[in-house]
């Protein structure tokens, strides 16, 4: 069987337990709510999990999912340059639901605000904070500047630096009853 590059979300629900389906967003957003079965890689450590992926692969065809669609398939092009194919759901999480699909939760799990919700706000955040501070010291408008650059170079490249720092924060890390990591990959691996 072939692996298609991208599924929808019914494509995805009609044959779901062919897949082994790995979820690349942070671990608070997983907590929050996921694919029936999904397995927890974020996307800033698909290179660490290659092995337990590789091997995953070799058993099941890999389907990696976030919430729109967007970080899944850019994990899609860094395991396709490590050899090891993935298809992505399109639409993600968002479309997943959207149509009724069933997610579980992580019991007890905080749901912290979707990603590109937080990095509007913090881009609008210091965008605004540099305009103001630019009014008494101009220089400070440098701020307001530097975050619209990287915007235009988040867009350009359809990565986003500011997302990965604040998958970093402690309230995008899961609760203390997730899975940790470690066992996250020995489940892949065998």
């Amino acid at each position: 069987m072939t692996t298609p590059r991208s599924l929808s979300p019914a494509q995805a629900a009609g044959r779901l337990g062919e897949f082994t389906v790995v979820d690349v967003r942070s671990p608070g957003e997983y907590a929050g709510g996921h694919l029936p079965g999904a397995h927890n890689v974020p996307l800033d450590r698909l290179e660490e999990a290659a092995g337990a992926l590789r091997s995953a692969a070799s058993r099941r065809p890999l389907l990696l999912v976030c919430a729109s669609g967007a970080r899944s398939a850019t994990g899609c092009a860094r395991l396709d340059g490590l050899g090891i194919e993935a298809a992505t759901l399109t639409g993600g999480t968002g479309a997943w639901t959207a149509e009724g699909h069933p997610v579980e939760r992580t019991p007890g799990a905080r749901t912290p605000w979707p990603m590109d919700r937080q990095v509007r706000l913090a881009a609008g955040a210091l965008v605004l904070a540099g305009f103001l501070a630019g009014l008494a010291w101009p220089p400070a408008h440098w701020l307001s500047g530097l975050i619209g650059a990287g915007l235009v170079f988040s867009g350009l490249t359809d990565t986003c630096g500011m997302a990965v720092l604040l998958a970093r924060l402690p309230h995008n890390r899961a609760a203390g009853n997730a899975v940790p990591f470690r066992e996250t990959l020995a489940r892949l691996a065998s």
